[in-house]
């Protein structure tokens, strides 16, 4: 074949994926759906120029067309790892690590639903076997994420109900793949009947094996990018690679399933990559990934497209009735998910809401696409595989494929119309007339200081003026008209749009490296919560995600429990460091966002609104304060040295912003501005990088604060610090539940805890402790502990608590006030007598 005209011939593809976008926006049709009818129009057209009689000169194009390499390993070697990987780069995945029941289970169970209905329904209306049937219902049962992806960014659709689909419609080409693997493999060997047990069996090897091997592969990968921090370039290649290797590394090598070895590389880079590279360098990493999969999505689409005739040359009449039950089969069997498990998970609190619109727009949304068509070409090319299998199979996949595109695609738009998900909320509609009234009163004030500036003629800002004031009085009287925005959905609006400039925010001091990259990644997360809770429950849901965003997560209960009993120290510290940066990035943020409410806010929401929001922040803020605090009480010098490291790093931002306007200003030349700006980066990792925290000395100075150890020499506080064990609680936990046995006594080394006994409750604060009276009498304390803050708790067992009481003066008198203020009588507790009450 001539090169020449194969290269001619994928540069023409080239500029048609480039014409197929601006296409598809005037046709408001899919960028898919363009792709596909573009590719079956050139094959159609390549294939009657070679078979007719009326010119032979487009024959060598024809022939060029046709002789393209287009086979399903080109597909699955070279455009699906780049297209899956990029996906998993793009996700939000801590916020989708709160989604991941629904969306694990949507995405293996819809895929095994669909695979098995379709399946039998095609076992029961054809003479296939019935493996060469579920090996069709694999075929068909993924479903195209940038088609969901397009579909729910067109509806506007609740930011945590697109993540769920979207990270269902993304592995559920992984578990598709997966199935197809293994049917293949028995339509292969002959075997017309599997038993569905012993293929579902190998299902998880299939998983864990390719799991494990993208999780290896991108590991080594991040060392290696890390090694390369200071050339971003290399940087970047490294990470080309990645996913090929992981891929071929799995099929080739492990025998397990490769789309999830790319899958599993791709989370884990996502995950991983942000606190280990450079935040310019990951931002630029992530937009070449997206110029990638939008040319391997295009290509691999237009690609399988161009196939479409010659798959379908020998269709019969009778394949469109099995065309059609695949259709209605599949419909149904994604119906059964969207109907049935949805609003299950939905009553079991482990899925969001979905409304009936939602689940017809998902239904009529499930397109079908590249990766449909390259493992039915896969199939169609295995001589192994009897001849008619390949023929149905190449003819079903083919044919529901286009059913997808031309008319669910085609309708979809219309669809969405019907089910009224194309049009703005009564709430959205009156606050888009606020905005308006408020945004047209900014641009007056700027036009009018503009027009002063530039000594315009008088007549004509005159006449400009008076148009403008018309449309703004008519703006503001639509405004101050409108009754459908209610005083609680204002307060709402107002949070949403403060936790999104809040957003906006960290991204800046990223940027200018304020906020590490690490801690980036938390603090939006932080933010993203605080948007969805607003939306969903109001005031109440912003102060409960604003709790959740300073309080102790589950992994510090497993920290502390791993440090506490197996002395393992090192997830603590790390948890523990994190913490502390992560609420000095949070006050660092928080104090910029009263402005925004002065600005804005208050004149699109009114005075009140504005006053309730600026009290909300300053609870958030008390908070935050108070939970960094109780660090520094705990941690004496940490914060300290994060403070020093957050100014040096504010100190070289401002100074390379002093280097660059110089260069931009030609006071200093090339050779100099490089000099300097290497120089600076040499420092910057320097100050990056984050002060150790030795939680043995930090325990040692924190005992050293308690009035209770006051008289104990620094032996002896040594001693206590080593044998002292931390435990987290978070704000409402129960530290000690009513009759149940009390094994250590607990000392408060920051927040605040209630006890509740007998209808009475005392409240401690830091540097007190509590069951201590359980364990030094012999009649069980009906007391209940609860933390009513984030607290921070050390705890010390019985035998050295008793040793501690004999050489600690301060500590036998607080015990005995402690009794006495109790109503016991404290000689009997020291002796261990029964107590009277």
């Amino acid at each position: 074949m001539d090169i020449v005209l194969v290269t001619a011939v994928i540069s023409s593809l080239f500029i048609v994926i480039g014409a197929a976008e601006p296409l598809g926006a005037r046709l408001r049709l899919p960028f898919t759906v363009i792709l596909a009818v573009l590719g079956i129009l050139i094959g159609t057209a390549a294939l009657f120029f070679l078979r007719t009689d009326l010119t032979d000169a487009l024959n060598p194009v024809a022939e060029a067309i046709l002789g393209l390499p287009i086979r399903s390993n080109v597909f699955l070697y070279v455009f699906l790892p780049t297209l899956l990987f990029q996906a998993t780069l793009g996700m939000n995945l801590r916020r989708m690590v709160d989604d991941w029941v629904p969306i694990l289970v949507l995405a293996v169970v819809a895929v095994v639903v669909a695979t098995l209905g379709v399946g039998y329904a095609l076992f029961w209306a054809s003479a296939l076997p019935l493996a060469a049937c579920l090996l069709i219902g694999a075929i068909v049962s993924t479903t195209d994420p940038s088609a969901v992806v397009s579909i729910f960014r067109s509806i506007s659709a609740p930011r945590r109900l697109a993540r769920i689909i979207e990270g269902e419609s993304l592995l559920n080409d992984a578990a598709a793949i997966a199935l197809f693997g293994l049917f293949m493999g028995f339509v292969m060997r002959g075997v017309p009947d599997p038993k569905l047990i012993d293929a579902l069996a190998r299902f998880p090897v299939l998983i864990v094996g390719g799991a494990l091997t993208g999780w290896i592969a991108a590991h080594v990968a991040i060392r290696i990018m890390a090694m390369f921090g200071n050339h971003e370039l290399a940087l970047i290649s490294v990470s080309v690679a990645l996913p090929y290797l992981g891929y071929i590394g799995a099929e080739q090598l492990v025998g397990a399933s490769g789309v999830i070895a790319v899958v599993a590389a791709g989370l884990t880079l996502n995950l991983a990559g942000p606190g280990r590279l450079p935040p310019q360098a990951w931002v630029n990493l992530r937009e070449v990934w997206d110029l990638l999969a939008h040319w391997a999505g295009a290509l691999i689409f237009i690609l399988a497209a161009l196939l479409i005739p010659r798959l379908l040359q020998y269709v019969r009449l009778s394949d469109f009735v099995l065309i059609g039950v695949v259709v209605v089969a599949a419909i149904a069997a994604r119906a059964v998910i969207l109907w049935g498990l949805l609003p299950f998970l939905t009553r079991i609190k482990a899925s969001p809401p979905v409304d009936p619109p939602y689940r017809a727009a998902i239904l009529w949304g499930g397109l079908r696409g590249a990766v449909t068509l390259a493992l039915a070409l896969a199939v169609t090319e295995s001589l192994r595989v009897p001849a008619e299998t390949r023929r149905v199979v190449g003819i079903l996949a083919t044919g529901f494929t286009l059913f997808t595109l031309l008319v669910q695609g085609t309708t979809l738009r219309m669809v969405i119309g019907l089910l009224g998900l194309d049009r703005l909320s009564p709430i959205d509609e009156a606050m888009s007339r606020q905005v308006v009234a408020v945004a047209l009163q900014t641009v007056r004030e700027d036009v009018a200081r503009t027009t002063d500036e530039y000594a315009l003629t008088h007549d004509v800002v005159r006449s400009e003026a008076k148009a403008f004031g018309e449309r703004l009085e008519g703006a503001v009287r639509t405004a101050e008209d409108s009754e459908d925005i209610l005083d609680r959905d204002r307060i709402t609006l107002g949070l949403i749009a403060l936790a999104g400039f809040e957003r906006d925010t960290i991204l800046e001091r990223v940027r200018e490296r304020t906020i590490s990259s690490r801690m980036a990644e938390q603090t939006l997360l932080n933010a993203d919560r605080l948007i969805e809770a607003a939306r969903a429950g109001g005031r109440d849901g912003y102060r409960r995600a604003a709790r959740r965003s300073v309080a102790y997560g589950r992994s510090f209960a497993l920290a502390g429990m791993l440090h506490g009993r197996l002395g393992w120290s090192a997830p603590l510290i790390y948890l523990t460091a994190d913490r502390f940066e992560l609420l000095l990035s949070q006050r660092l943020t928080l104090r910029d966002l009263d402005s925004f409410i002065e600005r804005r806010i208050r004149r699109i929401h009114g005075r009140r609104v504005a006053d309730l929001m600026l009290e909300l922040l300053a609870r958030r803020i008390e908070m935050v304060e108070t939970a960094l605090d109780g660090m520094r009480l705990q941690y004496p010098g940490y914060a300290e040295r994060l403070e020093r490291r957050f100014i040096r790093r504010t100190a070289l931002r401002f100074e390379e912003r002093e280097y660059v306007a110089m260069r931009e200003d030609g006071l200093i030349g090339a050779e100099v501005f490089t000099t300097l700006m290497q120089d600076l980066a040499a420092r910057r990792v320097a100050a990056e990088r984050r002060p150790a925290l030795d939680i043995a000395v930090q325990r040692f100075d924190l005992v050293r604060q308690f009035p209770l150890f006051a008289d104990l020499d620094d032996r002896s506080i040594r001693q206590l610090g080593r044998a002292l064990r931390t435990r987290y609680v978070n704000d409402g936990s129960v530290i000690l539940r009513k009759n149940a046995p009390v094994g250590r006594v607990h000392f408060i080394a920051s927040g605040a805890v209630e006890l509740e006994t007998a209808g009475q409750t005392w409240r401690l604060g830091r540097g007190e402790l509590f069951g201590h009276l359980a364990l030094l009498s012999s009649h069980i304390r009906r007391v209940e502990a609860r933390a009513i803050a984030p607290t921070t708790l050390l705890l010390l067992d019985i035998e050295r608590f008793r040793a501690l009481l004999e050489r600690s003066t301060a500590l036998r008198d607080a015990v005995s006030e402690s009794a006495r203020k109790r109503g016991l009588d404290p000689d009997r507790l020291k002796t261990g007598a029964p107590e009277a009450s």
